[in-house]
């Protein structure tokens, strides 16, 4: 590792101040091979911190899948309809934990008993400072999905409950690019026997 280097922010200027916010910089960093930048322009889109989480049903080795449209993707081949795992933003005074269980139960209407970290991603740095950080969340599946979603917010989501395998042949096959859904089911799929020993084959399911 080497050591750590500096920037410089030279000005900042707030350009939106909404639901989220977008921030235009000029600013300068030093370079890998010695000396600094010139003076750049970027734009820095802000939100708050996100909580992605899988629902998974260990006894079943089943997960469930969120479906809903994304005006990011208005412009997709395939439409802005998207395959997600659960997803949402940090609440003033929330823990992690907290907003994992908050929004399945929003999103898919389960209960959660057990969740295990996942990691963390940051989802496009060159353009926004959002970080995610992804848990895999014990539930025990329906028999199939549902929709869900706060009327109060205009969310319309379909659940969907997926064998595992399906699931991961969907992501082999291109069908989900979201990446709250791609983290943790490439971290499942590395990890999908272990976590099953540490919850015991699957365990008491939630109450």
């Amino acid at each position: 590792m080497t050591r750590r280097r500096h920037f410089e922010i030279l000005e900042r200027r707030r350009c939106h101040d909404g639901f989220f916010k977008l921030d235009l910089l000029r600013l300068r960093y030093e370079r890998f091979e010695g000396g600094w930048s010139v003076p750049l322009s970027r734009e820095l889109f802000l939100q708050r911190e996100a909580v992605a989480a899988l629902p998974y049903d260990p006894r079943e080795d089943r997960v469930v899948l969120i479906e809903q449209f994304r005006a990011g993707a208005v412009d997709a081949p395939g439409g802005p309809w998207l395959i997600e795992a659960v997803a949402g933003l940090r609440e003033p005074g929330e823990t992690l934990e907290e907003v994992a269980r908050r929004e399945v139960a929003e999103e898919a209407g389960l209960e959660v008993g057990r969740l295990q970290p996942a990691g963390a991603y940051r989802s496009s740095p060159g353009a926004t400072n959002e970080l995610v950080h992804v848990f895999i969340a014990e539930v025990t599946a329906p028999a199939e999905g549902g929709i869900f979603g706060l009327a109060g917010e205009h969310e319309d989501i379909r659940s969907h409950v997926v064998e595992l395998e399906q699931a991961f042949a969907w992501l082999e096959s291109g069908r989900i690019t979201a990446a709250t859904a791609v983290f943790p089911l490439l971290w499942l799929k590395a990890r999908r026997e272990s976590l099953r020993a540490l919850w015991g084959d699957g365990g008491e399911p939630p109450s």
